[in-house]
């Protein structure tokens, strides 16, 4: 898993996600992982499939992968 700490107490990871093509997409897939406990932010990227996620801790992947399904998209890793 790709993660770094930007700041003390978070860790950032860019997670992999296929399906995403629109703003809409972005938000859904967003929406879901800010819903997983100890995540402060979420920025999702449709043109690359690309989902940064800050949180407080590293994050469980399959929390992750099952708010992506809830999304409608697939989860396919991290980068």
């Amino acid at each position: 898993m790709t993660a770094q700490t930007d700041t003390p107490g978070s860790v950032t990871t860019v997670y992999k996600v296929s399906g995403m093509s629109c703003g809409h997409c972005e938000g859904a897939v967003s929406g879901e992982i800010s819903a997983i406990p100890g995540v402060s932010s979420v920025r999702a990227v449709a043109s690359t499939g690309e989902v940064t996620v800050v949180s407080a801790a590293p994050l469980d992947e399959a929390a992750v992968r099952a708010a992506v399904d809830e999304a409608g998209f697939e989860l396919v890793g991290t980068v």
